[in-house]
């Protein structure tokens, strides 16, 4: 009799642990959707800033930062090589302060 209540809390502890993992992954994923819509946004802000001044190669000194500092962002979260070329023009251009 000990056997089968062991085997009981064995297998409730086990669901228990099954449960717990399911709604992780559940979590993974919704994070890996937001990850991959903020770094979205992320690029399109960064092209946004890009051909707004394309034409007369400078940038304003705190929208430099701003690009920067979305750069980073963008890198961090494993964003691709697509942006590197946006980002080695910009930095190019003359600063405006």
């Amino acid at each position: 009799m000990d056997t089968l209540k062991t085997l009981a809390l064995v297998l409730g502890y086990l669901g228990s642990v099954a449960a717990f993992l399911a709604g992780g992954l559940k979590f993974l994923d919704g994070y890996r959707k937001i990850l991959s819509g903020q770094r979205c946004q992320l690029r399109s802000t960064m092209l946004h800033i890009y051909y707004r001044h394309l034409e007369q190669k400078e940038i304003r000194q705190y929208e430099m930062e701003n690009f920067l500092l979305m750069y980073q962002a963008y890198k961090a979260m494993h964003g691709n090589s697509f942006i590197d070329e946006i980002h080695e023009e910009v930095t190019s251009w003359k600063i405006i302060t």
